[in-house]
């Protein structure tokens, strides 16, 4: 079964406080999307990349790309929301004009750029459950406690009930690529979501709990101490 992964990187570095797009900052020299990539091409030798990019940052990715000497990821020019950029991706992989429902069956990863700390391990896990359940979604419990905030109040929500949403988002292709030849709706805050009002029903998997999405400086610099410590060597 042929294995493809959505790399979504459509950041800026306005919350950051820099000029450069968050995804092509340098952790230890490289780039944060290198270690996203990286860690996806390792996985599996067979593993093929649609890297999704904003139009203004395609000639950095194509830099970065070949810095990496790979013939297994292609650079694909993102939407106007990260749903765009994703069904740009879906679209890719179907085949111009194709027929998504009859395309090869596949194991598709959506995940977000710059979360650059995953593991081979849940890459490869996302991947068994999708095979057998024909989903993945890693999710975290939460640490800390919870309110709903209704109104002018709040209440209290039982955290033991409730999970953190991770990435990479893992389906067979003929969940996902149909769900995604839809309309946008501004609701659609990932694809479980999309592919859950496609009719789907979607399973939860354990993620882990560094596989942080880096967003403002302090992430950063947590994403620098653990790679420095070598803390994603031993979760291999």
């Amino acid at each position: 079964m042929k294995k493809y992964a959505i790399i979504v990187a459509g950041g800026s570095g306005v919350r950051m406080g820099t000029t450069v797009p968050k995804q092509f900052l340098l952790l230890h020299g490289r780039a944060v999307l290198w270690y996203t990539l990286q860690t996806f091409l390792s996985a599996y030798e067979d593993m093929l990349v649609m890297l999704v990019l904003p139009a203004e940052h395609l000639e950095m990715g194509r830099a970065l790309v070949d810095s990496m000497v790979t013939g297994r990821v292609q650079i694909v020019t993102g939407g106007a929301t990260r749903f765009h950029s994703v069904q740009n991706g879906c679209r890719v992989i179907a085949g111009a004009g194709a027929d998504p429902r009859r395309a090869e069956e596949s194991v598709i990863f959506v995940h977000d750029g710059v979360r650059c700390l995953l593991s081979k391990g849940l890459v490869q896990r996302c991947h068994d459950q999708a095979v057998q359940l024909g989903s993945a979604i890693p999710v975290i419990s939460s640490r800390d406690s919870v309110r709903l905030v209704e109104g002018e109040g709040s209440q209290v929500i039982d955290r033991s009930r409730v999970r953190l949403v991770q990435t990479p988002q893992t389906f067979l292709s003929h969940l996902l690529l149909p769900a995604y030849e839809v309309e946008y709706n501004e609701a659609f805050t990932d694809d479980a979501q999309v592919v859950e009002a496609a009719g789907h029903a979607v399973q939860l998997i354990e993620g882990e709990t560094n596989n942080i999405k880096i967003t403002m400086p302090e992430d950063l610099v947590i994403a620098g101490y653990w790679l420095k410590e070598g803390l994603m060597a031993k979760r291999d």
